[in-house]
């Protein structure tokens, strides 16, 4: 079967969800179809892709005009010949980022096919691979990373807290009737209060990590400056080290700076069940991990021994309310938990995550707010 660029692959996959958004029922097998269709016509011309997409993408004459408006504003020109609707297409603005710095501009042709359109690049790089990305891409997707919004976890407290709705609070009620004089009054009410839920954050440096670790400690910023005083993190490799403090700094490039100097063992090895009983021995057991939810970033490349491992991985879920391991090849077209650390652990983790794109950090964070 005939294919396209993956460059081209990702621009039409991009349009299909401004469809979705646009209210046209697209669904993943419409939009295989389309890819198909497209690589059998060609993508370098622009009736072909409008063609392709209409006999694909559209559910029913319903479909169409709301389907020339984002094909009109996505792909740029005026409508093809042939459409059949009467009005002239509003205009579908899709959500743009700040200019490339180095001058690189929306539209783009990819692979010579000649496809030009106004694409939004934050959607695109919201897929896309860290380890991959070049310095202009990973300059933008700090920028976003810098903007994802964080919902702190949150726990029911033991206190007791006014409200208007709950259990009656009978002193409160009785104190009211005797301010009036022993005449009824509503009743008061009161329910349990919620306070903030701790954070964990323990960051594999090793060098298998070393294409991921900077942005997954970058988003650990983020998480810090949201949560300062709930948000603890800590870097495993030969040894343990707790980086919170430098990450408590405002500005993020000034904050990893001084984690990189605190971190003695900066891409080396990795010895996670050690690191693991070290954690569990002088934090974990003494009250940062109780209750909290543990995150847990690494690809699972052991080189001690498993047995440990696995042990101090069931130690930290029997005190932790969540244990949640982040897997950057997780991710991955064909990837098999086969690793022996992942193989140890996953039998006391609650969730097993990807973290090689901005799209699964977001993951990441609406996992750890819902926990």
């Amino acid at each position: 079967m005939a294919s396209v660029a993956p460059e081209v692959d990702a621009l039409l996959l991009a349009f299909t969800a401004a469809l979705r958004a646009a209210g046209v029922p697209v669904t993943p097998d419409r939009g295989q179809q389309f890819l198909q269709a497209t690589a059998l016509i060609g993508a370098d011309r622009r009736d072909a892709v409008y063609w392709s997409g209409r006999a694909t993408l559209c559910a029913g004459p319903d479909d169409i005009e709301r389907f020339d408006q984002v094909f009109a504003s996505w792909f740029g020109g005026e409508r093809s010949s042939g459409t059949t609707a009467r009005s002239k297409p509003r205009t579908v603005r899709q959500p743009e980022l700040a200019s490339d710095p180095n001058g690189a501009g929306e539209e783009s042709d990819t692979d010579g096919f000649g496809l030009r359109a106004v694409a939004s690049d934050a959607e695109l790089l919201r897929h896309r691979d860290v380890a991959d990305l070049g310095p202009a891409e990973r300059r933008r997707l700090d920028q976003l990373l810098d903007r994802l919004t964080v919902r702190v976890p949150q726990r029911t407290s033991s206190r007791l807290r006014a409200a208007r709705r709950g259990d009656v609070d009978g002193r409160r009620t009785l104190r009211d009737q005797l301010r009036r004089a022993g005449e009824p009054a509503l009743l008061c009410h009161r329910r349990r209060s919620s306070r903030p839920r701790r954070v964990v954050l323990l960051m594999d440096v090793s060098g298998s990590m070393e294409p991921y670790a900077d942005h997954l400690l970058r988003l650990a910023h983020r998480v810090v400056r949201s949560a300062p005083t709930t948000t603890e993190v800590l870097t495993m490799g030969t040894r343990l080290t707790r980086i919170t403090p430098a990450l408590r700094l405002t500005d993020a490039h000034t904050a990893l700076a001084a984690a990189g100097r605190t971190v003695p063992d900066w891409s080396g090895g990795t010895r996670l069940g050690e690191v693991l009983k070290a954690f569990l021995d002088r934090h974990g057991q003494r009250g940062m991990a109780r209750g909290a939810v543990v995150v847990v970033c690494s690809d699972g490349w052991e080189r001690g021994d498993t047995d440990l491992l696995a042990e101090q991985a069931l130690r930290l879920r029997r005190l932790a309310h969540r244990l949640v391991w982040v897997n950057p090849h997780r991710g991955k077209a064909g990837y098999l938990p086969v690793q022996r650390g992942i193989v140890a652990v996953t039998p006391a983790i609650d969730a097993l995550l990807a973290g090689h794109s901005l799209a699964t950090f977001e993951q990441l964070l609406a996992v750890i707010a819902d926990a």
